[in-house]
């Protein structure tokens, strides 16, 4: 391996995922007015999966899916590529509607990471699906009793299937540098997300659902009186029964929704492909997607081409609810990011780093995820999944196709459905405010790794103002 210095060769060009495949083709814009039975504002997974799900149900409903760019432009064609149970918001649902409604979401989202390998298998899509379990790790001491803390507590919520790992078990999977346990679930499998958002793309065209891109919406309106709900673009405004808002981290770009959800950035970078030495030494052969126990947290994957693939927050947040250019990151994000992959392995000093990108997720004030119809309005949404997006999006594309229908089923009775969340607050509220819950993260993982054995207090406050437990 060539020594690469601390700059990636390449920042930005949306993301590694799609400078692998190459970019799509753009489908046509909007060519003016449109009717249609469903209109569903973003095409990212949470709309295509609705889209997939509404036409399987109803081959006759007329789908219109409006995209900003091209499918999978946003998180969705940028993540780290986990297909994974874990959810936003579990704990709240838990003290707000009852453990047992929590515990119905918890198995709903196992039951989702077997329900998307069913799909891309079924549909034919090539996603370099890796169905390893997720393996997370912790570093320190203080990580150590929040893993097995999290371990008790995903007893609570029938997680059988979730085991603890001494130090010896977890370096038997992966070789991560300075590991003192870990914690290993099935549920979880490592994608090429791009590749999956793609195909499920072209499998709902197929479909006879109608995707125009490169037709960004402005405005949303509710029906009143005779008059449908509506979805307004440059090109004119497509009329329908129900529209639904499927735009997560670029939700603060309709008009009237800049409060709704907070586009908090993420940032990967991708090394070149590794060689077998370094896997030798390294194992990871079960191609677990890996993260660990640090407040400001990290994810990895090894990717089908054995490079590794990581992220984590780096600059949080963008005044204004702004988000990047076609994934451009800051390089002290880079830099911050190379210095992890080479804390976690060592054996990483001489990778070349190919890539670095960024995108934003959509973050509720009380980080919980929601889906909801209001079927007086005609108005819809999902989102607000704080990262752990892949799979949420699957179930929830199919929690809205419920509820278009009209129909009650377990999934519309989950405790998501409906959930009401405060909107944020403005500016300079709001940056000042991120900006200081991640301060307060990066200064409680630096006590906890120079020796503190147990939680920072910062990081309690932190978690305690923003409301993410």
């Amino acid at each position: 391996m060539a020594p690469s210095g601390t700059a990636p060769l390449r920042n930005g060009g949306v993301s590694f995922w799609y400078s692998s495949l190459g970019l799509p083709e753009a489908r046509p814009a909007l060519p003016g007015p449109a009717e249609a039975d469903v209109c569903i504002v973003g095409g990212g997974f949470t709309g295509l999966w609705a889209a997939y799900y509404l036409k399987k149900a109803d081959p006759g409903l007329r789908v219109v899916v409006l995209e900003s760019r091209f499918c999978g432009y946003g998180a969705s064609g940028r993540n780290g590529g986990w297909l994974y149970n874990g959810f936003a918001g579990r704990g709240v649902f838990a003290r707000r509607y009852g453990h047992e409604r929590a515990r119905a979401m918890q198995r709903a989202m196992n039951d989702a990471v077997a329900e998307v390998v069913r799909v891309a298998a079924a549909e034919g899509i090539a996603a370099d699906v890796a169905p390893g379990g997720v393996l997370e790790v912790a570093r320190t001491p203080a990580q150590l009793a929040r893993l097995r803390s999290f371990v008790e507590e995903e007893r609570t919520f029938d997680e059988a299937d979730r085991v603890m790992l001494t130090a010896v078990q977890t370096t038997e999977r992966v070789r991560v540098a300075g590991a003192l346990g870990g914690t290993w679930t099935p549920h979880g499998a490592r994608i090429q997300p791009a590749a999956l958002v793609q195909g499920l793309a072209r499998t709902v065209a197929s479909l006879g659902v109608v995707i125009h891109e490169s037709t960004p919406v402005t405005e949303i309106h509710p029906a009143s009186g005779a008059s449908r709900a509506r979805a307004v673009t440059p090109y004119g405004a497509v009329t329908a029964d129900y529209v639904l808002r499927a735009t997560e981290g670029f939700t603060a770009q309709i008009r009237g929704e800049r409060r709704t959800w907070l586009p908090m950035n993420s940032a990967m970078l991708v090394t070149e492909p590794l060689p077998e030495s370094f896997w030798a030494e390294t194992g990871w052969e079960g191609r677990e997607v890996l993260g660990d126990f640090a407040h400001a947290y990290m994810y990895a994957q090894r990717t089908a081409d054995d490079r590794i693939a990581l992220g984590g927050r780096g600059v949080p947040y963008r005044f204004g609810s702004r988000t990047d250019t076609d994934g451009g990151t800051q390089q002290r994000t880079v830099r911050q990011l190379r210095e992890m992959l080479l804390r976690f392995f060592p054996g990483a000093a001489d990778a070349r780093i190919e890539q670095a990108w960024a995108g934003v997720l959509g973050v509720p004030r009380d980080w919980c995820s929601t889906v909801e119809l209001d079927r007086s309005s005609g108005l819809g949404w999902a989102g607000g999944y704080v990262g752990s997006g892949v799979t949420t999006a699957n179930l929830a594309g199919r929690t809205l196709r419920d509820l278009v229908l009209g129909e009650t089923t377990e999934l519309t009775g989950l405790p998501w459905v409906g959930h009401t969340v405060r909107r944020w607050e403005v500016e300079p509220l709001r940056w000042l405010g991120v900006h200081g819950l991640y301060a307060a993260y990066h200064a409680a993982d630096r006590q906890e790794a120079a020796g503190r054995p147990t939680t920072s207090p910062l990081a309690r406050i932190a978690d305690a103002v923003s409301g993410r437990h």
